[in-house]
């Protein structure tokens, strides 16, 4: 019988007393995830295992699931050596000839009459004796037949890492500045990685921002929900807020100004929603906006704290991750978003706190940051 056997990662593994809390979450999303889907799920001795009529599609979904470590196909049969030898060989077989392999047993059940090295030794001497096409390579086999003896045997060679992290949801709530570019998508993902519930807030600035953009940025909200489960994405109207400030504030200010009218934005929907802090897709030095001077500043608005998981990341690094969970290709298409259309010329680097506050005191804060929350849309993705 074909089973997927689901590996959490050892981070939950290492949580003591509070090891049962995570595993109960993690099982939860692994269930939310596969709420369409026929399957029993059942354990045997703290191993996880899924019964299905085709483990394929299931194993693609559990392995997108946060705290999910490696997930295998498995074939269970009776603790039984002569099966288990026989299963060993069925299992080895569908392995290209010509490639190299070793054995691996984990003995969980002591009772079982053999040693895990014994068993090792004798299936992997059976292999040896009713093949031609394989040989045993201790320290960099090509295939590893893995043998775990519990309540029942199983025998497995396909192995698949998951995503690793932490189970979702598990570490409280952030608020992603989610725009349409590259940076921050991949941030949202890294904070989702840690177990941090993540809900999106995007600017718009119609008519100067198409409707496309905003298309966009949904798109990218949605790819992150395949690993998340559903997203929150709030888009925030923000063209009565840009043009406030490109009128009333100096042009060398415009975006550390905007930059800071967005933090107050994200953190008045995190309070009127109970959400914790607030996340950004911010590299040091990336941009004008990112400098340390500029950060600081921007900081200052903020209630709550702000996280910035790609801080020290060069731009290669982020594009790389962004290939790797599916963002990029959305990320590049040219739909161009409030803050690319409202740049200066030549922006401040190293403001000053005190003259930005001061510069802004022409403008009515509170107001309109609450004309812009109580107007910001929601979508579920």
């Amino acid at each position: 019988m074909e089973l997927l056997l689901i590996k959490y990662a050892s981070e939950i593994f290492l949580k003591g007393l509070n090891r049962g809390r995570f595993e109960k979450k993690l099982k939860e999303n692994i269930k939310n995830v596969l709420k369409n889907e026929e399957y029993s799920f059942y354990t045997d001795q703290n191993r996880w295992f899924i019964q299905a009529e085709d483990v394929s599609e299931i194993k693609e979904k559990v392995k997108k699931v946060f705290g999910v470590y490696e997930v295998c196909t498995v074939v269970q049969t009776e603790r039984d050596i002569e099966k288990i030898k026989e299963l060993a060989l069925l299992v080895m077989k569908k392995q290209p000839e010509g490639t190299s392999f070793k054995v691996a047993t984990k003995r969980a059940d002591k009772k079982f009459p053999m040693n895990s090295m014994e068993l090792s030794g004798l299936v992997g001497a059976h292999i040896l004796k009713n093949t031609t096409g394989y040989h045993v390579e201790i320290k960099k086999p090509d295939y590893v037949v893995d043998i775990e003896i519990r309540d029942n045997a199983y025998v497995y060679v396909e192995k698949e890492r998951g995503i690793g992290g932490m189970p979702y949801g598990i570490n409280g709530s952030t608020m992603l500045m989610l725009s349409g570019g590259i940076d921050s998508p991949v941030a949202g993902f890294l904070m989702a990685k840690r177990g941090i519930e993540v809900h999106g807030v995007y600017y718009h600035s119609h008519p100067y921002t198409s409707e496309r953009a905003k298309d966009k940025v949904k798109e990218l909200a949605s790819i992150l929900s395949q690993y998340t489960g559903k997203i929150h994405l709030h888009v925030v109207p923000f063209t009565e807020i840009q043009m406030e400030i490109m009128d009333k504030c100096p042009e060398n200010e415009l975006t550390i100004i905007m930059r800071r009218f967005m933090m107050k934005c994200a953190c008045a929907l995190a309070d009127k929603l109970g959400i914790q802090s607030v996340t950004t897709g911010e590299s040091i030095g990336q941009v004008a906006s990112q400098t340390m001077e500029a950060l600081v500043v921007s900081d200052d608005a903020g209630d709550r704290p702000v996280f910035r998981p790609l801080v020290a990341m060069d731009k290669g690094d982020i594009m790389d991750i962004s290939h790797k969970i599916g963002t990029y290709e959305t990320s590049i298409l040219p739909y161009e978003d409030c803050c690319t259309i409202f740049v200066p010329k030549h922006p401040v680097t190293k403001p000053k706190l005190k003259y930005i506050k001061l510069h802004e005191e022409a403008l009515d804060s509170d107001a309109l940051v609450a004309k812009a929350i109580e107007e910001t849309e929601e979508f579920i993705l």
